[in-house]
């Protein structure tokens, strides 16, 4: 009654903590019990209603006073950034006085139920996780730990783990004779396991502690296990981390129980669970949490007999770890330890550092003030649309070269004026305008119409309406098209404007509509013609303001991982911006400029639309579609139109040099400036050389060239200004490789092989000013002899990415700092993206960018040397000069080179091999840096970016995915890869069956092996998000409803049904409603399938699934074999209890002929459904299975000795399933796979009826059945469509060798050709026939068949599929291979009879061949087991093949 009274009471905390003392004084025998009870009544009396009779209190020494008087210490907020997590652990251990409060990191929290009272909610902070820090090496890589931002992430992860484990009750039992209290609702708030099997404390984020909380942690929960509070916090768990065991003793304590003696002795070794217990307590304190032996606890014996126990709890816990194996903690499994086991790359004592002083930041020549510039770039187009308004300002060329058409500036002020009134006023109503000022809008146009795209942009500009200009959708599937789909979404885009043309090429629906692609939002597509448009009213004007803060438009960028951000220019911004241009490049009126580069973006739209129409000079722009064409033809119309100016690329450049041949009537005289727009690239100084030397003799002055470097966030950043001095030479440097690898300049000779020759790119931009900040770590500014990344602060720059604020914080708000740590400007300043310096004379150089930078063993890299050094050595040959990628890969901790390059057709796989030797030779002598891959990949299969170059992103993404297939691989990772870990010396697992014992002791090894598992295999596998196979198809119809997934071909070789995805989709909705109407089937009713090997076979599997009914797939009776073939069906249709029978209308009458009443009765058919004529409406909704482990469908066979034999499926098993075939086989939506096989049973059914629905690959069926009158067809159509993989069955593989043996030489006149196949898979439940395979490989060996592509599988009816592995080929059969021949060993028959497997020599007596049956399966575990004693064999043992499966099934 006392206890029970104490619960409403509201005792102060430190009387409860008095009390808590007292529980464990008396639990540890310092005290008698009536002294206990004394003292207790004493502590209390004072809050009773009618307190005892007792006098005074005596005051009692709290041994947890300490806790409460600790002195508490934090962390200095400016080491938090730099301070180790180690250092920090080491100085909480070996501070005197420790406690929770001062934990500098790493605050786990346990959540507190929300039924306590607000003041009893107080975080509980658990001990520091010193357990785990020491177990951790010193040398380990903690850098993920030193940030706060990863804090939550930690304290997540830590809560999900815990959420995975399970408790479990301690064995040791308990009885109270008054009251069972129950502790598993508290945790100490510092304790953590002491076992070897549990980790530290895990806890929910519930509470985040403070010092003023710290030290009333501990007192907190204990009044809370003294008041017996029937709430429970969230983290509670009897294995979480030992508190529960403790709390299980104080709550024994509290009890005051009397508990009988037992004259047994006590088992030591047996008293604590399987994981002990032990309270880890603050430094400092002296409160302990001890078992209670002093009044005798109840235990359990080996047998199960009750004793008490006197033995101190040290030693029982000391017994308990001596009795267990030792074992990690759990939290050390969720730790990769394999970082520590690599080498720390040492940094090299000799390598070159910075000198100089400390640079100070360069300031351009100031923005000059003219009067006539305009207030606005709106402005600008009223004043020459108006008083000049006849003057050209764009003029188009056709892919002839020929003017295709003149826009003056006034009809681009007229048209622009209707685009913007037609924007603001015919979208959408009066009252709810799609489009209204301030909003986004796409501008989607192509690369030859730069007209249409000048007044969409300019009439987007008049309506104030934000335009954001992309790239045409070639495809639904184009290289980067969800990110940039993701970027109009994000910036709210619900209008797309495009011209007629454009409109017209874009890929449409059956039913005209443009789809919706990719990853973009739903888009009204608005044609900007004038004939489209409605002619604004006389006395509608659009509002022309001043340049101001809004934002004028959005230019995309790619970044580095492919995500496209948006950069965000202001109307301010963009004048200012123009401004500066013309006055750096001495922009006049009426100036003709030739404009090769893209309008839409970057420096062809800051000088082909927006500062040409400032100055009212007149544009001729090149389409890229020409260049291809006639790469001279810029220079031609610089030629005919007497251009002043020109913006090109040093690619435009290179071309022009190859296509020229001595024409003579070029004349560059009238050039004062050709501007490189890809001046940044330290390698464009080639082509400006090479350019210079051959046209200098027409008229090119030196002084002309102007390389100009720029970024999308800072616009232009330097730009090398006209001049008329034809004696002063540009500037340019000649630098060590070697020392800008470590980000030093060091100027050298031009007769070493390891410079870089750079050039300037001019001056810094009138108005701005620049600095060079180190690239990674605080923007601390560089030596002068450092390369940094280039910084500017002007305000004609880009104000933000749109929509992240986070990383416009870190690129346009940089502060740059002097050493000392002091900003050198109040103004913000804007990562360029450019790695560079700043010369003498304030000349500006660049070496590299960001995006290309690869940091290898500390070592910076720029991807654009490495490809100039791989176009050096003589590409022409073998790869195409503009079509290679280099990017880095992660390995072992650090980045890895990787080189992918498209292979000309008529290069050789031995020329090709020599070349890429030479590459890496000549990367390794000027680079000093290994290659790790090396791959040369077919023509024209690299993604490609909308106006051709590679696409860098999706090709690392193919890369990693292992779907680059190249036809030539050179690898060379003992080159680069030189921190391998030690290898690790993994213990043997020894199971409990005896005979494993004893082969272990004689030296067997355990006959077992194992496929890859498929927790561990990372892949970007999107169907794995589903867990069922219905799911799947539902997201493929939606995402590539036109993909063909199957394709039926008939006798004759062609086509004669094929289903996409969104057909097969709909065909199933159909299916599914006539089960549920006219079937009037339920939930789990079995449905047998009766049908040809076809496409309706498919859609009723599909169907069923939809309905939620399980599908039994069954052989049709064959017309002229009824007799013996209906029974079976009737045998299958009765055992697998079959509600219902769907099949075609020709096998319906077939089941209810004469016949077939001879056969079987008819009479007991179940209900037949003709699926041919199917009802028109949809279903209301789709089944889905409320479990994974629900029955999918029944797979049934009829063994050779006539035993039918079924095996359940259940979703789980069957999504697994096609995983494992997936990973194993390598399927993908772009790969074909031929199939001829029967889709009844087995492997045959999954590859023909679920492996294209979850892998997305299209599937071309041929039924073995047509093989009968045509027995080349399987092989005809595998020739035919090109097909790589194929799979078959043994059956097939006969009977193409018996019909087909002498018509080798016809069918090669006909053209069948097998080079190209690279597996040809035998699918089979039983050993593979090594004649048959054999004979087939040699039959078909002059068709191009390669041996090595012939392959087997291996099933059985409980696992349908252990074995499938295609040998790998190399690029084509004629050209090698690189993968190994089948294994084949050959064992005495004699030893097999005894159980025996004895390996003899080919050719020995008694000796039987055995081919390997491919490979193990991805999630499937094999072991040869005793068949009558189940227990492991050795490997020379015989025996069944038992195999424990992760699939599922």
């Amino acid at each position: 009654m006392a206890d029970r009274s104490l619960e409403s009471l509201s005792l102060p905390l430190e009387v409860r903590a008095r009390l808590a003392e007292l529980e464990l004084e008396l639990s540890e025998g310092d005290i008698t019990q009536k002294g206990y009870e004394k003292k207790r009544s004493k502590l209390i009396g004072a809050y009773l209603p009618q307190p005892p009779a007792a006098n005074g209190a005596a005051a009692v020494r709290c041994r947890l006073q300490h806790s409460e008087g600790a002195t508490r210490r934090t962390l200095r907020t400016s080491n938090l950034g730099v301070c180790d997590i180690r250092e920090a652990a080491a100085r909480e251990r070996t501070a005197p006085h420790s406690t929770a409060a001062n934990r500098p990191l790493f605050y786990f929290r346990f959540g507190v139920d929300q039924a306590l009272p607000q003041e009893r909610r107080t975080p509980i902070t658990p001990s520091s996780s010193s357990r785990y820090h020491r177990r951790r090496s010193s040398g380990s890589r903690d850098e993920r730990y030193r940030s706060d931002v990863h804090t939550e992430a930690v304290q997540a992860a830590l809560a999900k783990h815990k959420e995975r484990k399970m408790a479990v009750p301690m064995p040791s039992k308990r009885r109270s004779l008054v009251v069972q209290t129950s502790m598993d609702a508290y945790t100490p708030p510092d304790t953590s396991s002491g076992s070897e099997d549990e980790g530290s404390v895990q806890g929910d984020s519930q509470g985040t502690p403070t010092s003023s909380q710290g030290s009333i942690n501990m007192e907190h929960w204990i009044s809370q296990a003294i008041h017996g509070s029937t709430t429970s916090t969230t983290s509670s768990s009897s294995t979480q981390s030992g508190g529960s065991g403790a709390a299980h003793r104080l709550a024994d304590v509290m009890a005051q129980t009397h508990i009988e003696n037992h004259s047994a002795p006590p088992d030591v070794t047996t008293y604590t669970s399987e994981h002990s217990i032990q309270v880890e307590r603050p430094q400092g304190s002296t409160a302990r949490v001890a078992p209670k032996y002093g009044n005798a606890e109840l235990m359990e014996t080996g047998d199960g007999v009750p004793v008490s126990s006197r033995v101190s709890a040290k030693i029982q816990q000391l017994v308990n770890t001596l009795k267990r194996p030792k074992r990690p903690p759990l939290r050390e499994f969720f730790v990769d330890d394999f970082e520590e086991l690599l080498e720390v790359q040492q940094p090299d004592p000799n390598q070159p550092k910075p000198e100089g002083a400390q640079m100070l930041a360069m300031r351009g020549e100031q923005l000059g003030v003219v009067t006539n510039w305009p207030p606005s770039l709106e402005a600008a187009l009223q004043r020459w649309g108006t008083i000049s308004p006849k003057a050209p300002c764009l003029t188009t060329m056709d892919t002839n070269g020929k003017p295709l058409y003149i826009l003056t500036y006034g009809k681009l002020w007229t048209r622009s004026m209707k685009v913007a009134y037609n924007i603001l006023h015919k979208l959408g109503t009066k009252q709810e305008p799609m489009v209204r000022p301030g909003d986004r809008v796409a501008l989607v146009f192509p690369n030859n119409d730069p007209a249409a795209f000048m007044v969409a942009f300019y009439g987007c500009l008049l309506a104030e309406v934000v335009p954001v200009p992309i790239e045409v959708p070639l495809t639904r599937k184009d290289a980067g098209s969800q990110q940039i789909g993701f970027l109009l979404g994000s910036c709210g885009v619900t209008v797309a404007l495009t011209s007629d043309a454009c409109h017209k090429g874009l890929p449409k629906s059956p039913t005209g509509e443009i789809p919706q692609f990719k990853g973009w939002p739903k888009l009204l597509w608005f044609v900007t013609e004038s004939k489209h448009l409605s002619k604004p009213p006389r006395d509608w004007f659009p509002h022309i303001k001043d340049a101001n803060n809004d934002t004028a438009y959005i230019e995309y960028k790619t970044c580095k991982d492919g995500s496209v951000l948006g950069v965000t220019v202001t109307r301010i911004a963009l004048l200012t911006h123009c401004q500066a241009l013309t006055q750096a490049c001495g922009y006049t009126e009426a100036e003709t400029i030739v404009n090769v580069l893209d309008f839409k973006k970057d420096v062809g739209l800051w000088h082909g639309i927006l500062t040409s129409v400032m100055n009212m000079m007149h544009v001729i722009s090149i389409p890229y579609s020409l260049m291809k064409v006639n790469p001279l033809s810029w220079i031609q119309k610089v030629c005919q139109y007497k251009a002043k100016v020109a913006c090109v690329k040093s690619r435009d450049m290179h071309w022009a040099l190859v296509a020229h041949r001595d024409q003579r009537d070029i004349n560059l005289s009238s050039l004062r400036m050709l501007i490189v727009a890809d001046g940044a690239n330290p390698w464009s100084i080639s082509s400006c050389d090479a350019f210079l030397n051959v046209f200098q003799s027409k008229g090119l002055r030196q002084e002309v060239i102007c390389p100009c470097a720029s970024s999308p966030e800072a616009l232009t950043v330097a730009i090398r200004r006209p001049t008329d001095d034809s004696n002063q030479p540009p500037g340019r440097g000649v630098l060590s490789m070697h020392g800008l690898t470590y980000g030093v300049i060091r100027v050298d000779s031009e007769e070493k092989l390891s410079v870089l020759t750079v050039q300037d790119v001019g001056l810094v931009m009138p108005g701005a000013i620049m600095c060079a900040v180190k690239p990674d770590g605080v923007p601390q500014l560089c030596r002068t002899d450092e390369v940094g990344e280039l910084c500017v602060c002007a305000m004609a720059t880009g104000t933000s990415y749109y929509g992240l604020s986070g990383m416009t914080k870190n690129t346009f708000e940089v502060f740059p700092m002097t050493s000392s740590g002091a900003p050198i400007s109040e103004y913000p300043f804007i990562r360029t993206g450019l790695l560079g310096f700043i010369g003498p004379g304030g000349l500006v150089f660049v070496v590299g960018k960001m995006d290309g930078l690869m940091v290898v063993s500390g070592r910076r890299h720029n991807a654009d040397d490495i490809v100039a050094t791989a176009l050096a050595v003589e590409p022409m040959k073998f790869v195409y000069r503009g079509r290679i990628a280099v990017f880095s890969v992660s390995v072992l901790h650090d980045e890895r080179i990787v080189i992918v390059a498209e292979q000309r057709p008529d290069s050789t796989e031995e020329d090709s091999f020599q070349w890429m030797s030479r590459v890496l030779q000549a990367i390794d002598s000027i680079h000093q840096v290994g290659v790790y891959c090396l791959a040369l990949v077919p023509a024209n299969t690299l993604p490609k970016t909308p106006l051709g170059g590679i696409h860098l992103s999706e090709t690392k993404q193919l890369f990693l995915e292992g779907a680059l297939h190249p036809c030539n691989v050179l690898m060379c990772p003992h080159t680069c890869v030189t921190n391998l870990p030690k290898p690790r010396q993994k213990q043997p697992e020894i199971g409990p069956a005896s005979v494993m014992v004893g082969n272990l002791v004689s030296g067997k090894r355990i006959a077992q092996a194992s496929g890859r598992d498929l927790g561990q295999i990372e892949d970007n596998d999107q169907a794995r998000k589903f867990l069922f196979l219905s799911e799947v198809l539902q997201w493929r119809a939606q995402t590539t409803p036109d993909h063909v997934l199957y394709t039926l071909l008939n006798c004759r070789g062609t086509i004669a049904n094929s289903l996409t995805c969104v057909q097969l989709h709909k065909r199933a909705e159909k299916i599914a409603v006539m089960l549920m109407e006219r079937g009037h089937l339920q939930d789990g009713d079995h449905v047998a399938l009766v049908y040809p090997p076809g496409i309706d076979l498919i859609a009723a599997f599909y169907g069923c699934l939809y309905a939620g009914c399980v599908p039994i797939t069954v052989r049709p009776p064959h017309p002229q074999n009824i007799a013996t073939t209906l029974p079976t069906v009737k045998m299958i249709v009765e055992v697998s209890r079959s509600a219902c029978l769907m099949t075609t209308q020709l096998i319906c009458k077939l089941l209810r002929s004469r016949e077939a009443a001879a056969a079987v009765d008819v009479r007991t058919w179940p209900p037949i459904l003709d699926t041919d004529d199917l009802p028109k409406k949809r279903p209301p909704q789709i089944y889905k299975p409320s479990n994974p482990d629900m029955l999918a469908y029944l797979d049934f066979s009829v063994s050779t000795t006539g035993m039918l034999a079924g095996v359940k499926m259940s979703h789980a098993a069957t999504s697994a399933f096609c995983r494992s075939i997936k990973l194993q086989c390598e399927l993908y939506p772009s790969r074909e796979v031929a199939i001829c096989l029967d889709p009844y049973c087995g492997l045959g059914f999954v590859l023909w009826c679920l492996c294209s629905v979850y892998s997305g690959h299209q599937s071309i069926l041929i039924p073995p059945s047509e093989l009968e009158t045509t027995p080349a067809l399987w092989l005809l159509a595998v020739s035919q469509y090109k097909v790589r993989d194929t799979f078959c069955s043994y059956s097939v593989m006969e009977l193409c060798t018996k019909g087909l043996g002498s018509q080798t030489e016809s069918l090669k006149q006909r053209g069948l050709d097998l080079s190209r196949v690279r597996t040809c898979v035998v699918v089979a439940e039983e050993r593979p026939r090594i004649a048959l395979t054999q004979s087939f490989s040699k039959l078909f060996k002059d068709l191009g068949l390669h041996p090595r592509a012939v392959s087997t599988s291996f099933g059985c009816r409980v696992n349908l599929a252990i074995c499938l592995q295609p040998h790998r080929l190399g690029k084509l059969a004629e050209q090698g291979t690189s993968g190994p021949d089948p294994t084949t060993v050959y064992v005495d028959m004699r030893a097999l009879r005894h159980d025996r497997v004895r390996l003899v020599e080919r050719g020995s007596p008694h000796s039987l061949p055995l081919m390997e049956s491919g490979k193990i399966l991805p999630g499937v575990r094999i072991i040869i087991a005793n068949p009558e004693t189940k227990g492991p064999l050795g490997d020379s043992h015989l025996g069944e093949v038992s195999h424990r499966l992760s699939l599922g099934w």
